[in-house]
């Protein structure tokens, strides 16, 4: 089966996990995700329907005009990819109008834009709420035309929220099936880079994820959980079955760091 790309590029996305997702992923009527990020795991599965939430307003905003202005919006995107905008002034200008903006759907339009130019495709924000990721410095940034597209197509059996993840989680019922994706784990006390959004999320936040997936699954609706393998991860996932996951993950540019990091997936099942 041919596997569908997001439309942003992503830290920690999940395309390189997709096979071993799918085989873990209970069937069900509903999917449900708090932690939705690039939405690899919502394009390549077949619920009919899919509540999807994320901390992060603007990615929210994106995936609700994308939904549903999706021809005006590809069109008038479109324009921000030309060879004279891939140039560090015009990006830095371009960065500084999005966190001056209060329209939507300019912010909307502008975050396609950072997410493709800026370095690594990372989505960083400082504590007053600014989008400070440098120029990426890529000889022709891709367009991503089929991948909006299909989101959008995807996106009508799809409602989109702005919600911590307690709140989307309280949306799941028995029909549901819920899949979480939380900021990993650090590997090690330096390692932690998962600040993506002005709050990061601590290890007391990972436990408390871990409990409600406990409470969701004693009332019946199945909670898979991915993050990376480490003493942490498997204490706190002991009351589900846990399956190791290798995989070769990196942001980097240069191929040659790519490090094997060895994850874990925790299935709660009823």
């Amino acid at each position: 089966m041919k596997k569908n790309r997001a439309f942003l590029k992503w830290a920690g996305g999940k395309y390189p996990l997709l096979d071993d997702i799918q085989k873990h992923l209970p069937p069900g009527e509903c999917l449900v995700e708090p932690f939705v990020g690039a939405g690899s795991v919502f394009l390549n599965t077949d619920y009919s329907r899919y509540i999807l939430a994320d901390i992060n307003s603007d990615l929210i905003d994106l995936y609700n005009i994308v939904k549903q202005r999706t021809d005006e919006y590809v069109d008038e995107a479109r324009k921000l990819f030309t060879p004279e905008n891939n140039n560090q002034d015009v990006y830095y200008q371009y960065r500084a109008e999005f966190n001056q903006s209060q329209d939507k759907f300019r912010r909307a339009l502008l975050f396609l834009y950072l997410n493709r130019h800026g370095y690594n495709g990372l989505c960083r924000y400082n504590l007053r709420g600014q989008f400070n990721v440098p120029f990426g410095r890529y000889k022709r940034p891709y367009f991503p035309q089929a991948e909006l597209y299909h989101f959008a197509e995807k996106a009508q059996n799809a409602e989109f929220h702005c919600l911590s993840y307690e709140e989307c989680m309280a949306h799941a019922d028995v029909n549901s099936v819920v899949y979480c994706d939380p900021p990993y784990a650090p590997l090690s006390a330096t390692a932690n880079f998962t600040a993506y959004h002005t709050n990061s999320f601590s290890p007391a936040e990972q436990e408390r994820l871990a409990e409600m997936a406990e409470k969701l699954v004693s009332k019946r609706i199945p909670v898979l959980i991915s993050n990376h393998d480490t003493p942490d991860t498997r204490e706190w996932y002991k009351a589900a079955a846990q399956f190791q996951v290798k995989v070769r993950r990196s942001i980097s540019s240069n191929g040659g760091t790519r490090k094997k990091v060895d994850e874990l997936l925790a299935l709660y099942l009823p």
